[in-house]
């Protein structure tokens, strides 16, 4: 397998038989009366009756099942193939909307007639999708929280109570098992070649849809889920825009990188062709899959393991992306593929296929959630520049390239910083950024030019101990803990104000901090860290936009007296509330950068300091709560903010002093206290 021309079939023995010559095999001919009424009707007796079971066993025998099925499937594309476009869209047009997309079906039916093995494929993948979708629509007619795999969705009782069993196995022995033909896995994830996909087996999957349309009554059709939206794009924005010469650049490189496996030239020819006309969403639909297909090949090499090439049979995994982007094998060996590629492009790769508040682009591709209408140029752009990648990081003579293309030169050094953006932990860097940006808009609080307000509650001696001394002391302790992961040098006195507090973390968030395959204990932590961000998000709006409100009350003479006390005391505490949040967005920054110090405590030391971000929530839940139009108790707040930085110092004192087991309850009680 060390070049492309060596492989002649990415399908297994097993399956190459079953998909490309097992339905072709027999060449008796099924009568079309008894397949589909001269009205259209399916007739889903003659087709089902094709199907056999294991014996002694109530499952599938799909092997022998495409056998039968095979004649059935000619027949029906023989009959496709003599319908014109308007023939077909008035005979099953109306048996298409059950979908919500029955045009991507008439999109099929042109590919079809085309003969053009790349079209047909896309139009398998499309069709494949959107009935899996459509079919969880029906599914949740009746029931609930709708499988995520279409093979078990197709297997659920609630479809098989709708449509019928044996409807149900028909579409199983297409499209529901790894033992099946699979046309959705074997193309979705990139293991069939364009011209290994028999044109009959599209004919047929468009004929039963149909059919499946008019088992649903008229007044029975689903409700169709909203589509998923990306919003993302906007954080994709990382490369280059892709223009002609990026297209140019791409189909040179095709043809040269060893990424690509040469009978697959057709679907990246076809995927760069669809850019050039705006097809976005065939456009990625057609290089995902060539993606996964070269760095499974890159997978295989870097781990010798050239038997995971191929698709595996019933008893083995498929090797997908979620496999090959992993940190560990199956059998425990470290995966070189990370190695091979760097931390930066394995970031890209996780941000844009695996991460739970990312695109996973392929998921919802694949399972139907997007609407194929109105795909963004966004990312497709992403998706093509990312490919461009890929393809230079597997070309054989890097260096003379990059000297002589200064479009790839800019694509690819746009990866060399890359940091991820939909990791836990780039999500709580976004996070703090806002929580800066709201904090800041503090400044911009409008208040009444009245002398009560400066006589408002809660000043004098008080606030002063708190902006000070005690300001002092927690920027110290952070200053201390920030010392061993920052480079630069670190002045306390420069930053005892809520305005350089700010401004340091916002230095401290440009820090690059690696999310690769981060421990358990980790991610805990990172979730407690966001939570508290959240809150303090949360306080920072009740206060900006509070204080809009009650000024433009209080300039309409609008206010009772008991909301014009009120709204002073909120006065009073903006200087406190500020200076206090700005330590604890800090602080958050602070921990964030010392996070990979987790993995290394022991569990005792990661208990107290789970325990002690755990209180720290509680303060940050509690003064949502106060701060609430609903509750508007300022008073409470001062209380419990002098109780909770006096902890937060006193867990610091301890920390840097050295926690041992009999100081575990005092720090627990950390959370007792800030919730009387």
């Amino acid at each position: 397998m060390a070049t492309s021309e060596q492989i002649t079939t990415c399908l297994s023995e097993t399956v190459h038989h079953l998909v490309c010559r097992l339905g072709l095999e027999n060449v008796d001919n099924e009568d079309l009366s008894h397949i589909v009424t001269t009205s259209g009707q399916v007739c889903w007796e003659t087709i089902t009756i094709n199907l056999c079971t294991l014996d002694m066993e109530h499952d599938l025998n799909y092997a022998e099942s495409v056998r039968l099925l095979g004649p059935v499937c000619k027949t029906v594309h023989s009959y496709l193939l003599s319908l014109s476009t308007k023939q077909f869209n008035d005979q099953y047009g109306v048996w298409f909307i059950w979908t919500n997309n029955p045009e991507v079906f008439i999109e099929v039916f042109e590919a079809i007639k085309s003969s053009q093995h790349t079209t047909i494929a896309l139009g398998l993948m499309k069709l494949t999708a959107c009935l899996e979708r459509a079919l969880g629509n029906v599914y949740l007619m009746i029931g609930k929280d709708c499988p995520f795999l279409l093979r078990d969705l197709l297997a659920s009782k609630e479809l098989a109570t709708v449509f019928g069993q044996n409807v149900m196995n028909v579409l199983r022995v297409f499209l529901g098992s790894p033992q099946s033909l699979n046309l959705r896995n074997i193309l979705w994830h990139g293991f069939a070649a364009p011209t290994e996909i028999p044109p009959m087996y599209s004919s047929m999957l468009l004929l039963l849809t149909a059919g499946l349309g008019q088992k649903l009554q008229r007044d029975f059709m689903p409700r169709h889920r909203p589509y998923f939206r990306l919003n993302q794009l906007e954080e994709l924005v990382i490369f280059p825009d892709i223009n002609e010469e990026a297209i140019t650049l791409a189909e040179d490189l095709i043809g040269k990188s060893d990424f690509v496996v040469e009978i697959m030239l057709p679907y990246w020819r076809e995927a760069f062709a669809a850019y050039r006309n705006q097809r976005y969403a065939d456009c990625v639909i057609l290089l995902l899959p060539q993606l996964e297909t070269g760095l499974r090949k890159i997978f295989t090499i870097v781990n010798d393991c050239p038997y995971r090439f191929l698709t595996a049979e019933s008893t083995t995994f498929y090797t997908t992306f979620d496999e090959m982007l992993a940190k560990y094998l199956e059998n425990n060996d470290t995966n070189q593929l990370p190695k091979t590629l760097g931390d930066p492009i394995m970031e890209i790769l996780w941000d844009l296929l695996n991460h739970q508040e990312g695109p996973r682009i392929r998921d919802h591709l694949s399972h139907g959630e997007l609407d194929l209408k109105k795909f963004p140029e966004e990312m497709a752009s992403h998706v093509v520049a990312v490919a461009i990648v890929l393809l230079y990081c597997c070309f054989g003579n890097r260096n003379k390239i990059s000297t002589e293309n200064k479009f790839l030169r800019a694509i690819v050094s746009s990866t060399h910083s890359y940091c991820s953006r939909f990791h836990p932990i780039g999500r709580l860097k976004q996070q703090l950024q806002h929580c800066v940006g709201g904090l800041r808009k503090w400044d911009e609080i409008p208040r009444p030019s009245i002398g009560q307000v400066a006589e408002g509650p809660r000043s004098g001696p008080r606030m002063q101990n708190i902006s000070g001394c005690l300001v002092e002391e927690l920027v110290s302790y952070l200053m201390k803990r920030l010392q061993p992961v920052y480079d630069e040098e670190l002045n306390i006195s420069q930053h005892l104000s809520a305005e350089e507090q700010l401004h340091l973390v916002t230095k401290l968030l440009a820090s690059s901090i690696s999310t690769l395959y981060c421990p358990r204990i980790v991610l805990e932590v990172v979730a407690l860290l966001r939570k508290v961000v959240f809150q303090c998000l949360t306080v920072s709006e009740h206060v900006t936009s509070g204080a809009a409100t009650r000024y433009q009350q209080w300039l309409n003479r609008s206010l009772r007296s008991r909301q014009r006390q009120n709204y002073l005391r909120m006065l009073g505490s903006i200087e406190y509330l500020h200076s206090t949040f700005s330590i604890i967005t800090l602080l958050v920054t602070v921990e964030l950068l010392n996070i990979r110090q987790m993995s290394e405590m022991d569990s005792s030391k990661s208990y107290i300091y789970l325990k002690f971000l755990k209180s720290l929530l509680q303060y940050t839940e509690n003064m949502m709560t106060y701060t609430s139009p609903e509750k508007n108790k300022w008073d409470e707040t001062w209380d419990l903010t002098e109780k909770s930085l006096m902890k937060v110092k006193e867990f610091y004192n301890r920390w840097f002093n050295g926690i041992t087991s009999d100081q575990l309850c005092p720090l627990c009680s950390f959370a007792c206290t800030t919730n009387k």
